[in-house]
């Protein structure tokens, strides 16, 4: 049995290896400041991507693509909006989630 720790590990490995499949470009993983973290960090043409990378083992209470809440969405705003201040950039940028499980992986584009 692996532990959540390592699970999550995996998935955001697996959901980087996805979006570079899909053409994004990796930038950084696991940004962390004390008021939120961003999981990857990638490049979309110009536009600069948030992932926030999801993983669930089971489906129960909606799986993975309902684990977000409310709470979390303003950390990982917060904590993009000072790295979009710390490397002064001036580019569109977008939140997309991966929401990954043992079937697969689900990439929501603009999730918030």
């Amino acid at each position: 049995m692996i532990d959540t720790k390592t699970q999550g590990q995996v998935a955001e490995h697996n959901a980087r290896q996805f979006l570079e499949q899909h053409g994004l470009t990796f930038v950084e993983q696991n940004v962390r400041y004390r008021f939120g973290e961003i999981d990857l960090v990638m490049k979309d043409g110009c536009d600069w991507v948030f992932v926030e990378v999801k993983y669930r083992s089971e489906s129960h209470y909606g799986g993975a693509v309902n684990a977000l809440s409310a709470a979390q969405t303003q950390r990982i705003r917060k904590a993009a909006s000072h790295y979009i201040q710390l490397n002064r950039i001036d580019a569109v940028c977008r939140f997309d989630v991966i929401a990954a499980n043992p079937q697969g992986i689900d990439w929501i584009r603009d999730a918030f």
